[in-house]
């Protein structure tokens, strides 16, 4: 199956036709729950994470790539009521 999600655990496994530069094992795309993405992407990146793409648009949409320090890749998009509000 292209998707698989798994209900509770909030994980989406989806294939996807880009070809990766890592080695990734996974590729977590993560929703803040308790706070904005852009205060999310602030926290990882002081926590040693690295932003390698930065997908976010003027409208609020979209998502930003960063690099965990071991290079796994990972996304952060807009948290449910970023959503919700537009």
């Amino acid at each position: 199956d292209p998707e698989a999600l798994i209900e509770g655990a909030g994980l989406l496994f989806v294939t996807v036709p880009e070809s990766k530069d890592k080695k990734n094992r996974v590729h977590f795309d993560l929703q803040p729950q308790d706070r904005t993405r852009e205060e999310e992407v602030e926290r990882l990146l002081a926590l040693g994470a690295t932003l390698v793409d930065d997908r976010r648009r003027p409208d609020g949409t979209g998502w930003a790539v960063l690099v965990d320090p071991e290079g796994n890749e990972f996304c952060v998009e807009r948290s449910a009521g970023e959503r919700a509000a537009g």
